[in-house]
């Protein structure tokens, strides 16, 4: 899913962003959806990796401080702070999921909100690596990787998201949000594409 105007990447300056790959947050999906949907990420991140590009972690868990610090008008996560556990930091379920777990030398980053830049250092860390392109694979199209892509393109990076790569439980607004939203910030390719795309480090 990419066109001749789409640009290639270089190894060196890319990161792979990948969102919210834990199990609590892969539960709201169907199993075969949710298995699927790893195992095409895990070929984008082996893919990046043999390039010698570099892979960064964002994962949502929220400390009870965090959860204290959740104010009312919070439409989103006002209930999540009223009903703590299901994101606790130290909780199995908010680990990246084993499949495609974090190594060493890897950026990993723990927020509290939809975004992957508004709650973390994720920009300082990016930019000590010189990484001036985003891939970017979540779930879900309407939380994370909408806020993220907004946000990332707010801040000058060349973006590209993965279409089979991202996923919600609501057909129609990823439809929408993919295939009309996205296109206006970011290049939308899926996984099989990237590997071309990548130049090598």
């Amino acid at each position: 899913m990419t066109t001749p105007s789409t640009p290639t990447a270089d190894a060196r300056t890319t990161a792979l962003l990948v969102m919210d790959f834990e199990p609590a947050v892969l539960g709201s999906l169907p199993r075969d959806e949710a298995d699927a949907l790893v195992e095409r990420v895990a070929g984008a991140v082996a893919d990046v990796r043999a390039k010698g590009g570099t892979i960064g972690y964002v994962r949502v868990a929220l400390t009870d401080a965090d959860y204290d610090a959740v104010p009312a008008t919070n439409k989103a996560f006002a209930p999540l702070a009223a009903h703590r556990g299901r994101l606790d930091a130290d909780a199995p379920g908010t680990a990246v999921d084993a499949r495609i777990a974090p190594r060493p030398g890897d950026i990993e980053v723990r927020k509290v909100r939809f975004g992957a830049f508004s709650t973390t250092d994720l920009a300082e860390r990016l930019r000590e690596r010189g990484i001036t392109t985003l891939v970017l694979a979540g779930i879900s199209t309407s939380g994370v990787v909408l806020s993220t892509v907004i946000d990332a393109a707010d801040r000058d990076y060349r973006l590209y998201v993965l279409s089979d790569g991202v996923a919600d439980t609501r057909a129609a607004v990823h439809d929408v949000l993919v295939g009309e939203v996205f296109p206006s910030r970011a290049h939308v390719i899926d996984t099989a594409a990237l590997r071309g795309l990548l130049t090598a480090a």
